[in-house]
């Protein structure tokens, strides 16, 4: 942490956007660092100030003259969180490595957006969960995975202050994102359960005081209390173990940050009795963990490297964040994380499962197969013996199977069940909670599993919101069923049909607009000839 972020005398060119509040000390680092090239800020004032101050340094008021400009290759955001999502994704879509403080999102499924952009661009990700780069907790965290403390058993936090009071956010997502950071390095686990209370004491719905406890599967217990109506500042976080117990003070003196109390609890009689002895300062050489940060964020840039603090570390914390906001809303209710399913019995098309991406609600059965680029959203489930090709989009609560083949680069939109019997070529698109069925005359008393009719839905064909295939079915290359018809047999090329029961009425084109008399598209040109009861591109 101590030497250069970039082995060459030119680290990677920087942007700061947002230079306000926190923003200002970013700008601050990253110039005396050498890396920055550009501030953005909608504050005109500012800017002329930051122009004073550093006259070597551009400014503008717009994302867009940042991602434009090729000199930069990255950016470091300070905005208001409800922002970060947007600015971050043009940023990446921009081509440009993205720095975002805490909290990395609001919303969990933007942060996996956000981790599956960078991930498929080869670009940086890094929250900006300051305490991580400190040299005080990174000495701690040595000792503790080291064993130096024993078993660790408890952690807790303090964060107070008489403000900064917020109207933004509460306090918990004000303070506490640094210590949920810190306690889940410690752990090197997510909490099973979350329960945070809470006071409103400036305003009925923003929490000026909130304590959450955290309980692991490994029997860790932590405790995060954070406050801006406190009478002083305080910064500590304690971490006890069955041999030793630290205390990282950061509202001491550099040498009195980080102690070691060796006491134990020793056992005499059947009664634990508490065994003290004489604290041990460790000393830490003084480094400011913000530059350490910065520089962390140059060095993954120019090395190729993932940040200690990357995106998924953030979404893990927002994750806790989330939950604890849940139990304050249900006045304390403990509140369960729901554990990413366990992926290594998946038999895969791909090489990693960092090939595709399932979300963390989502089950995938043994024996199932996920194509490269594939996304697979909330609460869905793909079942033994299906096939998903590259590049496909399953929205959330679509059931896949079981031994259903889809093939590359189809979209399934939310609320769909493709059953067994079911195959779909590539390029097709199912739209919002449309229906394949099976079985052509299904009795719940009767198992009819061995009568199941396929339905075949070729390249590139669209069947609208709410439509319903009844099995037995083909529906030809880029025919387009409308929303809400019922079809119940056959559908030729290029056909378009609508009603119940369908009935063709035109024809569409590839790119999906209906054909005129003439047969040639409006809008793309391309030109068809009647064939085999369908159309055929000339």
């Amino acid at each position: 942490m101590t030497t250069d972020a970039n082995s060459s005398n030119k680290p990677p060119r920087l942007a700061v956007i947002g230079s306000g509040y926190w923003g200002k000390n970013l700008v601050r680092n990253f110039h005396q660092i050498g890396a920055l090239d550009l501030i953005c800020d909608r504050s005109e004032d500012l800017l002329a100030n930051f122009h004073e101050q550093y006259a070597d340094i551009k400014t503008c008021l717009a994302l867009s003259d940042v991602l434009k400009d090729a000199a930069i290759d990255g950016v470091a955001i300070a905005t208001p969180a409800e922002t970060h999502y947007g600015l971050a994704k043009e940023a990446l879509l921009g081509g440009k490595h993205v720095y975002v403080e805490k909290p990395l999102v609001l919303n969990e499924r933007e942060g996996e957006e956000l981790i599956e952009l960078a991930r498929e661009r080869k670009l940086v990700l890094m929250v900006g969960h300051l305490l991580q780069y400190h040299p005080i907790f990174i000495k701690l965290k040595e000792l503790a995975l080291d064993g130096e403390l024993g078993r660790i058993n408890y952690i807790y936090s303090n964060r107070l202050n008489l403000g900064k009071i917020r109207r933004e956010e509460n306090i918990l997502w004000s303070f506490a994102p640094h210590d949920i950071s810190m306690i889940l390095s410690l752990a090197e686990d997510e909490p099973e359960t979350v329960q945070t209370t809470g006071g409103y004491y400036l305003h009925k719905k923003i929490a000026d005081v909130t304590t959450t406890h955290l309980d692991f599967k490994s029997g860790l217990k932590a405790h995060i209390f954070v406050s801006w109506l406190h009478p002083f500042k305080e910064q500590k976080l304690v971490v006890v173990g069955d041999q030793k117990m630290a205390v990282f003070n950061d509202t001491k003196p550099w040498e009195n940050k980080l102690w070691l109390y060796p006491h134990e609890i020793k056992w005499e009689h059947n009664m634990p009795v508490p065994a003290k002895a004489e604290p041990e300062k460790v000393e830490v050489p003084e480094e400011e963990p913000l530059r350490q940060e910065c520089l962390h964020f140059l060095h993954c840039i120019a090395a190729g490297r993932q940040p200690v603090t990357d995106g998924e570390e953030g979404l893990r914390v927002l994750r806790v964040l989330n939950a604890s906001q849940r139990s304050l809303d249900m006045n304390g209710q403990s509140v369960r994380i729901t554990p990413k399913p366990e992926l290594e019995g998946m038999r895969l098309e791909s090489s990693t499962q960092s090939d595709f991406f399932v979300h963390e609600s989502a089950v995938i059965d043994n024996g199932a197969t996920l194509g490269k680029g594939t996304k697979i959203w909330h609460f869905s489930h793909v079942l033994s013996g299906s096939e998903i090709g590259e590049n496909c989009n399953i929205g959330q609560n679509v059931v896949v199977g079981p031994d259903v083949t889809i093939g590359n680069g189809c979209k399934i939109q939310n609320n769909v069940s493709v059953y067994k019997g079911v195959t779909l070529e590539d390029g097709v698109f199912c739209g919002p909670s449309m229906v394949f069925t099976n079985i052509y005359n299904p009795r719940a008393e009767i198992r009819k599993m061995d009568q199941v009719r396929p339905t075949l839905v070729k390249n590139g064909a669209t069947l609208g919101a709410n439509a319903t295939i009844v099995c037995g079915t083909t529906i030809g290359r880029y025919a387009f069923v409308g929303a809400g018809a019922v079809v119940n047999k056959n559908v030729v090329d290029h056909a378009l049909v609508v009603g119940n029961p369908g009935r063709q009425i035109g024809w569409v084109c590839e790119c999906g607009e209906r054909l005129p008399d003439d047969l040639q598209c409006l809008a793309c040109e391309r030109s068809y000839e009647s064939r085999d009861g369908g159309l055929k591109r000339v």
